[in-house]
């Protein structure tokens, strides 16, 4: 599922069909590497340069760097894409990237190579960097080729770490749910274990910090960043076994409070939101259904205009994205309503609109299913 973590966000173009965009933290890893590599590594590893090239050199490594970390997703795009699977972008962040794959991988096998490819496409650059530094004659360029080399293999190596969402625990993913058959518990053995190695990191840097070590605070944001990102995987993995096979026909609500089209938003704030307590209504006419009409819509409408608006010219079509059928599964209408922020979508059968299915009923739905299981 997606959430709002890379909000913020722009796209900076397409690689084989994939938007590649970069969150706006990305800047400020970006400019510390290259204030760091400027001021610190050119100068030490080229000291006859002059100042500007260290600069120059620096700024190059960074952009090269992040080019390095888009190839390591795209190794994963590429694979995820043999197996039947869309990718909806990658995204290069503070911490790397994130390849942004729609659904679940198919089987474990396809699970390990998806995973694997990544540090492997870093291992690779960093022998191809090696072997053009050892073909350069010193100087910066030279520098360059070796701090690329190092960095890739450090890359490479960390993402094998079996901390799950990290490359190394899917491949754990993959392993366990090979043996045990059973997809919802690798995810959350893998996001157990995922969730141990964040803490040893934060734990880590902690001790680093205090022990005046290099690098402490990176490990705790990097150890909080994995654990979060476990913590949400598991998560993810006990709502998706909660709801498998659970259909939207299941959890459809049929007796639905409407609003009529000609409704004007003041009678429709104080006889419907107000006394039901709901977020959104359909809109009907005929009906026919023409769309919800929700508190949002309602807010961009100045307060001394309520009564000569009607509810119609703000309902808001779905559109055929919006929608699901009685047949989908319940766990992809959650999942279309988080991507798209909203708390209901229509229901359609056969092209009709039969009801809606909304982010509390499914939590009422988990709740009881949760306390019957309990009995």
């Amino acid at each position: 599922m997606k959430s709002g973590l890379f909000q913020g966000s722009w796209q900076l173009g397409t690689v084989m069909g994939i938007p590649i965009r970069v969150h706006f933290s990305w800047l400020l890893v970006f400019g510390l590497i290259t204030w760091s590599l400027s001021t610190q590594y050119f100068p030490a590893a080229a000291p006859e340069l002059l100042w500007f090239s260290y600069w120059i050199n620096g700024l190059l490594a960074a952009l090269l760097l992040f080019g390095s970390v888009a190839f390591h997703e795209l190794a994963h795009s590429w694979v995820a894409r043999r197996y039947g699977m869309n990718i909806s972008g990658i995204t290069l962040f503070i911490f790397g990237g994130v390849s942004e794959l729609e659904g679940e991988v198919p089987n474990p096998r396809a699970e390990f190579r998806i995973a694997v490819v990544g540090p492997l496409s870093s291992l690779f650059l960093a022998g191809l960097f090696f072997l053009l530094a050892r073909q350069t004659a010193g100087g910066g360029i030279q520098a360059l080729f070796f701090y690329l080399a190092r960095i890739n293999l450090i890359l490479g190596i960390f993402n094998l770490i079996p901390g799950f969402p990290m490359d190394g625990g899917r491949v754990l993913r993959a392993a366990i749910w090979s043996r045990k058959k059973d997809f919802f518990q690798a995810t959350r053995k893998a996001s157990g274990i995922g969730q141990k190695f964040g803490l040893f990191l934060i734990i880590f840097g902690i001790f680093s910090l205090f022990g005046r070590m290099p690098g402490g605070l990176w490990l705790m944001l990097i150890g909080w960043f994995l654990y979060t990102a476990a913590q949400a995987s598991y998560q993810q993995a006990t709502l998706q076994q909660s709801l498998a096979g659970v259909k939207v026909k299941d959890i459809i609500t049929r007796d639905l409070v409407t609003l009529p089209a000609t409704m004007s938003l003041e009678e429709a704030v104080s006889e419907y939101f107000l006394k039901h307590g709901f977020g959104g209504f359909p809109v009907m006419t005929n009906g026919r259904f023409l769309g919800f009409i929700t508190l949002k819509e309602i807010k961009n409408i100045r307060r001394e205009e309520w009564g000569s608006v009607t509810v119609s010219e703000l309902a808001v079509l779905p559109g055929e994205k919006g929608e699901v059928t009685l047949e989908d599964e319940a766990m992809k209408s959650l999942e279309l309503m988080i991507k798209e922020d909203k708390g209901r979508i229509a229901v359609l059968d056969r092209g009709a609109f039969v009801g809606m299915i909304t982010r509390n009923g499914i939590a009422r739905f988990l709740q009881i299913k949760k306390e019957m299981a309990g009995m």
